[in-house]
């Protein structure tokens, strides 16, 4: 009863095909997600460098070497050093909210433009940190960019898109993540190395690098045709633009898709009050579900705090960061997959193996953990090595299913007049549960031992049922006519009401 529906040729009603123009823009835009990516991986890698803990961290650098008393778990619990990694996120909060505002007045460029040149400051100032208070305060203009970038990238994505490579599209966000992540943790490898101590300013301050390209770059992406007819009475504008990224000069019946949706969103005085209506309902339960879910797969767990981890069950400081740069090669990988067979096999199937992956990978996890880690020494390198292969079986499963599509199915199942909101919504969610779980794990991991892993694994039994029973098939569904979804689906029609009978509907 929870197979989702799709609309039969409704995508062939649009005339374009995949350009050149439109490959270049959104890889351009997509740099938002590098931005993202580098500081996840920056983040987890420079708190396991003892130079880094140190200068700001001496505490826990003390328990980490000559604490012999304090459990293995216990030993990089420290409410300061979780500040560090989760500042980043309250900021971002905070910033996705103006940034929702912008992005509807001005365009999707201007939010670009201000998160790209706010990470950059933050990059330079975390890199010239000389005290905690730099630190942290860099940490927040970099949470500023991300909270802009994070709001407006992937709605730019998926309305610049033809409907027909919709996800593999948006899914350049996550990959553009996973980029960042991996070449992140690469750095972190090398500049441990480097002798006198300093390796970490250069990872901490090469995230001006991808900032640099997005700030530049966003100066000559074009604004989507959405955004236009939004902003301006002048449909001629919206019109050439909708040629030049479809390929093609018959664009009259998207045109006119986009001009209805305007005039509806035109009317709407207050999106964000305006999202709590019944008839939205469908889209405001998925804006919070999803991020919320896509955080307690306890991916962040591994995405900042895989090298200490790493640590923690008995590898040293370089192969703790050599490891999370093969997890960060799977991730990479698995979310390119995901690029490649999302528009063919749909969101649903992707999101229900990923989760099943995910959750068996956890429990084996825990169940090693516990069975072979004490309070004290650590594992064999046999086991130790088992628990990296299994992580990085978990890594392919979130890369293939609940990263990217954690971004894809909210930038692109909300309508014009509410889009704008329902994608703040969704950031503000996914970072408000990033700063929980960020802020809490090293405690968790602390109290809960290796239970943390059964924890999180529960969740992806909830999140899986989730999906199964009320999440419905996005694929190939043009972006302006995404409401027919949920008026055919059989939970969400009870409350939004049944859609016309001419429209032709068939199961994927």
């Amino acid at each position: 009863m929870a197979v989702g529906l799709a609309v039969a040729g409704e995508a062939g009603q649009y005339n374009g095909r995949m350009t050149k123009f439109v490959i270049l823009s959104c890889m351009m835009a997509a740099t938002g997600g590098v931005i993202f990516g580098y500081d996840i991986g920056i983040s987890g890698g420079v708190t396991s460098m003892e130079p880094f803990l140190k200068k700001f961290f001496p505490e826990v650098n003390t328990k980490m070497k000559s604490d012999t008393k304090i459990s293995n778990y216990c030993k990089f619990d420290s409410e300061l050093l979780t500040s560090f990694t989760s500042s980043l996120y309250i900021a971002g909060l905070v910033a996705s909210l103006f940034a929702s505002l912008v992005t509807r007045a001005y365009g999707r460029k201007p939010s670009i433009l201000a998160g790209g040149a706010a990470f950059l400051a933050g990059s330079a100032l975390n890199g010239a940190a000389m005290n905690i208070y730099m630190l942290i305060l860099g940490r927040v203009l970099l949470g500023v960019g991300v909270g802009f970038g994070n709001q407006a990238v992937p709605l730019y994505l998926s309305e610049m898109a033809p409907p027909k490579y919709r996800g593999a599209i948006n899914n350049g966000f996550q990959f553009s993540v996973g980029i960042g992540a991996l070449s992140a943790n690469l750095i972190n490898y090398g500049t441990e190395k480097i002798k006198g101590g300093w390796g970490w300013r250069i990872s901490l301050a090469l995230a001006a690098v991808p900032a640099s390209v997005l700030t530049l770059g966003a100066f000559f992406l074009p604004e989507t045709p959405n955004s236009l007819i939004q902003r301006s009475a002048d449909h001629q504008t919206a019109k050439l633009m909708l040629q030049r990224i479809r390929g093609v000069d018959d664009v009259q019946v998207e045109l006119d898709d986009l001009i209805k949706a305007n005039n509806i969103s035109k009317n709407m005085k207050h999106p964000f009050k305006k999202i709590l209506e019944r008839k939205y309902r469908p889209q405001l339960v998925m804006a919070m579900a999803i991020p919320f879910f896509q955080q307690v797969t306890g991916i962040n767990v591994i995405a900042f705090y895989a090298p200490i981890l790493f640590r923690t069950i008995g590898l040293g400081e370089s192969a703790s960061l050599l490891s999370s740069v093969m997890t960060g090669v799977v991730g990479t990988i698995s979310t390119f997959v995901s690029m490649l067979i999302v528009d063919k096999f749909g969101r649903r199937a992707l999101f229900l193996a990923g989760g099943i992956q995910m959750l068996v990978s956890q429990i084996m996890v825990g169940g090693v953990m516990a069975a072979q880690l004490g309070d004290h020494g650590g594992v064999s390198k046999g086991y130790a090595y088992l628990v990296l292969v299994l992580i990085c079986i978990y890594v392919a499963g979130f890369g293939w299913s609940w990263g990217p599509l954690g971004w894809l199915v909210p930038s692109e199942i909300f309508p014009l007049e509410i889009r704008s909101a329902g994608q703040s919504i969704n950031v503000v969610v996914n970072f408000l549960f990033t700063f929980i779980v960020a802020q809490t794990f090293l405690a968790m991991l602390c109290h809960f031992k290796a239970g943390i892993f059964f924890f999180f694994g529960g969740w992806g039994v909830v999140m899986t049922l989730f999906v199964y029973l009320f999440l419905p098939e996005t694929k190939n569904v043009p972006i302006e006519k995404m409401e027919i979804v949920w008026q055919e689906h059989w939970f969400w029609r009870r409350i939004v009401g049944d859609f016309s009978k001419d429209t032709k509907m068939e199961a994927p």
